[in-house]
């Protein structure tokens, strides 16, 4: 029997009413779910249909552990964050009876914990609930912070709130199943996370790259464990985006309008990788970036079979698409650029030949 060091455990802290909580990375780790729980009378496990076993599972187990257990499937990835979903999570909960001292456990990839934060944000004004992410994505991004949403017509995440879980549990077995495309996929993020605050994951990386797309390879728990706490600190002190929090969007301002663009059939993280090579380009045009940093970026994210191109004719629908992205002010396009590695910063307003010379440097 294989046996598995004890849990990292990240404490990620709390603004003033909320309560900090701990991000455990590890290995079986779902004997730590009822802990969790604690004192619920009823829990309800949201989970996308492609883990429906998974789902059954875990409702199984809550409910060996006397807690009266349901599950509700969610349609796969980003086609559960509707608010027709939301809907129709808050009409089985009801039916369920749930109440305020209850619990919520989202199972699955970024869009599953997306959508059932913001299922336990919005019931009964607000109830606890635990992530249980099982993709890279899920487990660096999405389920760590306390952002909740779902999609509309007009964009991705337009609607959530800040809504932090009560743990959130990311056992590493779970990536050993993913798709080698969905877990190249999370390693954008972790990527960004490199850029922004910690190079070390840049060196990791580049030292291996074919290594880094394994989910079983040598550092797969660090790459996870150092992103999960360069989120940790950020969201520690800025809970609700005033301030610092904004330096996790790096490449997200294109790559929501891409997403948007291909009616969210793209993976997030490929969305992300292209739009982080967007705004390195961005700070080399203005001046802030040098040719060195903004060069890496292209290399490690090609390194471990990530896209840096897009659609070039597609540029205007982008353009109009960032135009209501939630980080906008008004009318200002506001773009998170590097000053250098790891020295993020905000551009706010670049003059629109800056946008289209950037574009022009991903454009296929």
């Amino acid at each position: 029997m294989t046996t598995h060091p004890a849990p990292t455990r990240i404490t990620v802290g709390g603004e003033a009413g909320t309560d900090p909580y701990e991000v455990l990375i590890g290995h079986q780790l779902l004997d730590q779910l009822p802990a969790l729980v604690g004192s619920a009378r009823r829990v309800a496990v949201l989970h996308p249909e492609a883990l429906t076993e998974t789902g059954d599972v875990l409702r199984q187990d809550l409910a060996d552990h006397g807690y009266e257990a349901i599950a509700i499937q969610l349609p796969n990835a980003e086609e559960s964050k509707t608010a027709e979903v939301a809907a129709y999570c808050w009409k089985a909960l009801g039916q369920s009876g749930f109440t305020r001292t209850d619990v919520i456990v989202g199972v699955g990839g970024g869009a599953t914990t997306d959508l059932a934060g913001f299922v336990a944000a919005t019931w009964l004004r607000g109830v606890r609930w635990i992530a249980v992410p099982t993709t890279v994505l899920g487990m660096v991004d999405a389920a760590v912070g306390g952002k909740t949403g779902i999609n509309t017509a007009e964009g991705k995440n337009l609607v959530g709130a800040f809504h932090p879980p009560a743990g959130v549990l990311c056992d590493l077995a779970a990536l050993a199943s993913l798709p080698t495309h969905d877990y190249v996929s999370g390693l954008a993020e972790i990527i960004k996370a490199g850029f922004i605050a910690d190079p070390a994951i840049l060196d990791l990386i580049e030292r291996d790259p074919a290594a880094a797309r394994l989910p079983d390879g040598p550092f797969t728990a660090e790459l996870v464990e150092r992103s999960i706490r360069v989120k940790a600190d950020v969201v520690s002190g800025d809970l609700r985006e005033a301030g610092r929090r904004e330096i996790l969007n790096y490449g997200h301002t294109l790559a929501h309008a891409i997403e948007k663009n291909e009616r969210y059939e793209w993976r997030h993280g490929a969305a992300v990788s292209v739009g982080m090579v967007f705004a390195a380009e961005l700070g080399r045009i203005a001046g802030r970036l040098d040719d060195a940093t903004a060069d890496r970026h292209r290399a490690v994210l090609e390194s471990v079979g990530l896209p840096v191109t897009y659609r070039g004719d597609q540029w205007p629908k982008l353009l109009q698409t960032m135009k209501v992205d939630k980080k906008s002010r008004g009318d200002l396009l506001r773009f998170i650029v590097l000053d250098g590695l790891a020295r993020p910063s905000v551009l706010e307003g670049p003059d629109p030949a800056m946008l289209l010379a950037a574009h022009a440097e991903i454009a296929a």
